[in-house]
């Protein structure tokens, strides 16, 4: 595998005058990969631009070492695909439409029917494979569409909000499936998801598309790293006393409407919180360490493209 799984220059995609994607510059080692956004910020844009499902308008681009644009059926059979939108053929049984789509990238009908009920196996799907998908419920859809994607063994899979429509205990089955897919099986991961949590428990780096710009790429260890400071404080009374001396300390602090004190400080533990609580006499119910740091990073790389723009 490169060393690079997607490297993009001056990636460009425009819809007449609007710019859906905007000198998208990203060099992105294997691994599993968050691709966050808000609606319409350019996340399955930038997938299809690189899956060559359209065409790019200006500037290049590389998935696994390979141009984007002169070579592509040898790419597609290194890639896996699950849309968002539903993608069965209408009247297929679901274990002959994932035999189809190992046919499609080059197996063998003998060897691509044995994969296909390999991957069935593997995604947790029983005797319903033998049903018609039209049958089948929003979770056994995406079960079917992530037993698609990785039925030809791909390298590097995207998945576009592959939990949409699941019920709690179906988006976690759905969620250790795919993790294990770069723990155990060494695939890498686009993971393009609205859900910070899924993103964060799946992922080891994260891309922040908005206005079809990218506006952070980084490691999340890297980006919570660097929010350590930023506590909660649950208490049972004086949250405006608390939150008066946090701010005596040279520290930014604010009451949540949660009834939580908000504190971000210089050190990279709690203590310093802590020796503040004693001397005011003030016993906490709870100190709570950065609980939102990756959220709190989403909503503040948007406002500044926001800010930016106008």
């Amino acid at each position: 595998m490169p060393d690079f799984v997607i490297q993009t220059e001056s990636l460009t995609k425009k819809f007449g005058s609007q710019a859906a994607l905007n000198q998208v510059w990203v060099s992105v080692p294997p691994g599993p990969i968050g691709l966050l956004g808000p609606n319409g910020a350019g996340k399955s844009t930038f997938m299809k631009c690189l899956l060559q499902l359209i065409p790019t308008t200006s500037g290049k681009a590389h998935l696994l070492g390979q141009e984007v644009g002169r070579v592509g059926r040898e790419i597609r059979t290194r890639v896996g695909y699950t849309p968002e939108q539903d993608c069965h053929i209408p009247g297929m049984i679901g274990c002959e439409y994932v035999t189809y789509c190992a046919q499609l990238s080059g197996l063998p009908y003998q060897d691509a029917r044995q994969r296909a009920h390999e991957m069935l196996d593997f995604v947790g799907m029983g005797q319903e494979r033998y049903r018609k998908i039209d049958t089948y419920s929003t979770g056994m859809k995406q079960r079917l569409k992530l037993a698609q994607a990785i039925v030809h063994d791909p390298e590097i899979v995207f998945l576009d909000e592959p939990t949409n429509g699941l019920d709690p205990k179906g988006r976690e089955q759905i969620l250790e499936l795919i993790q294990s897919l770069w723990t155990e099986h060494g695939i890498s991961i686009v993971l393009s998801s609205h859900l910070l949590h899924d993103v964060q428990r799946i992922c080891d780096q994260i891309i922040i598309i908005a206005l079809g710009k990218v506006l952070v790429h980084d490691t999340i260890a890297n980006l919570t790293s660097q929010r350590k400071g930023a506590a909660e404080v649950v208490v049972a009374k004086d949250q405006e006393r608390l939150s008066a001396l946090f701010r005596q300390q040279g520290w930014e602090s604010e009451c949540l409407p949660n009834g939580h004190v908000k504190v971000e400080h210089a050190s990279m533990n709690i203590n310093p919180i802590l020796k503040v609580l004693h001397e005011a006499d003030i016993t906490p119910i709870e100190v709570l360490p950065s609980p939102n740091a990756l959220e709190e990073l989403f909503v503040q790389a948007l406002n500044t493209a926001h800010e930016s723009v106008s």
